[in-house]
């Protein structure tokens, strides 16, 4: 086993407190957005060989990696590491985003690499050849939106915007009416979305002149909400879809993610919940702390809030307009008591496992890591102490290791540090899917 090192990411939108406070350690000062634990080479993790000597995790693998990834690890994904885990903290709302399939981004990617932009260009759209399927697991109360709602719901959403406007004395804007009047059209139901969304998505004035109309309206309906004026509350009872509206164009002004918000799925997740996010899935992750695996990849296509490139054309080739409800994942029990979440990709699955603080039986409270192929886990809570064939490790909140595929069995239990394990303890072990 390999102790890592791992770097954070201090993207504007992330929190300045919650990985800190995961953790139990102090802040930087700044925002701690994303902690990578992998082998992605534009932040890998770092190995930590001995008390001076460090070494990249993609270095490593690269240097044996059928000894470190396993036979057949090392052939289905090419001698890489196929997934990367993270500790998301959003202290404010990602983007409106996408990821491409294997194929578009394969494509994608060789297109730009013979002749498109550089690979740090702000309007590059492909950074690698990967498909970047994902699920979040939430360590808090998470909120994000999530995939497309059927096309007629999202027309009565649409209808609530109509009604504050209405309410607060303004002329409905004919870009309003289209998109209803579409929305709730007899065509098919990917077509009208997909009309609704490029509509939106072209921008333009027309479009900004509606987000800033519309949230007006609405946050004037949200103050007359909260003084108790019930009138001020619309009868498809959609008050948190347009109260994140109202949220939204605080931050991005007349950007059209914000009307596009509202053609999503509104989610909240409780802490334990988790979903999976497909290619073509249209998402962005509001707020909250959460445990965050993909497939090793930073493919992302952005459709709004965002300062960021937005590529209509690429855009409209990526996101799937089948409307569905947001895909959560539960939790399932393998024959050694493990609990594992698979979403149905091939790169990952994601190993949730607790260890009491009392037990009777110290045997009972040991878990087996679940590995098939190379693993790496991330203790978040309490200390445990990780032992295989090849020795043990004592890790606490904050540490993590990657284990290669030929040390197995590995089984984690509690450390004997009664002061830090009053709690007991919690870790997270990703490993290639066992589907």
């Amino acid at each position: 086993m390999y102790l890592l090192e791992n770097t954070v990411r201090p993207y504007a939108w992330g929190s300045t407190t919650a990985i800190a406070d995961l953790f139990g350690i102090e802040p930087s000062g700044g925002p701690e957005a994303e902690l990578w634990i992998g082998a992605h080479p534009d932040s890998p993790s770092n190995v930590l060989l001995s008390a001076a000597v460090t070494e990249p995790l993609d270095r490593l693998i690269g240097a044996k990696p059928a000894e470190l990834l396993g036979a057949a690890c090392n052939d289905a994904f090419a001698g890489k590491l196929p997934f990367l885990m993270k500790v998301l903290a959003a202290d404010s709302p990602l983007s409106l985003q996408v990821h491409p399939t294997v194929g578009q981004a394969r494509d994608g990617f060789a297109r730009e690499e013979s002749g498109g932009p550089a690979r740090d260009a702000p309007h590059r759209n492909y950074k690698d050849a990967n498909h970047k399927p994902e699920m979040l697991y939430a360590l808090s109360g998470f909120e994000a939106l999530c995939g497309f709602r059927a096309p007629a719901e999202a027309a009565d959403v649409l209808g609530g915007v109509e009604s504050a406007i209405a309410a607060d004395g303004g002329t409905i804007p004919a870009l309003l009416t289209e998109l209803i009047d579409g929305l709730g059209s007899q065509a098919p139901e990917s077509e009208r979305l997909r009309t609704a969304f490029n509509r939106l998505i072209e921008g333009g004035d027309e479009v900004a002149d509606l987000v800033n109309t519309a949230a007006t309206a609405l946050a004037a309906r949200s103050s007359a909400r909260s003084g108790g004026n019930r009138a001020a509350q619309h009868s498809g009872n959609y008050a948190r879809e347009l109260d994140t509206a109202v949220d939204l164009a605080r931050q991005y002004p007349g950007d059209p993610g914000v009307i596009i918000s509202l053609l999503l799925n509104r989610l909240s997740l409780d802490p334990g919940e988790s979903i999976y996010l497909p290619a073509g899935n249209i998402h962005a992750y509001l707020g909250g702390l959460g445990i965050e695996v993909m497939a090793s990849s930073d493919n992302v296509l952005r459709g709004g809030l965002t300062p960021k490139h937005v590529d209509v054309d690429e855009l409209m080739k990526t996101v799937s307009f089948e409307a569905a409800p947001a895909p959560g994942l539960q939790v399932e029990t393998t024959t050694l008591g493990q609990l594992v979440y698979r979403p149905p990709f091939e790169e990952f699955q994601l190993q949730r496992i607790e260890i009491p603080a009392v037990s009777d039986s110290m045997a009972a409270s040991d878990a087996a890591v679940a590995q098939n192929g190379p693993a790496v886990v991330l203790v978040v809570r309490g200390r445990m102490v990780l032992d295989s064939p090849h020795g043990d490790l004592s890790l606490g909140a904050g540490d993590s290791v990657f284990i290669p595929a030929d040390e197995a069995p590995v089984m984690a239990r509690l450390s004997n540090d009664d002061a830090l394990n009053s709690g007991g303890a919690l870790a997270f072990a990703v490993t290639v899917s066992t589907r």
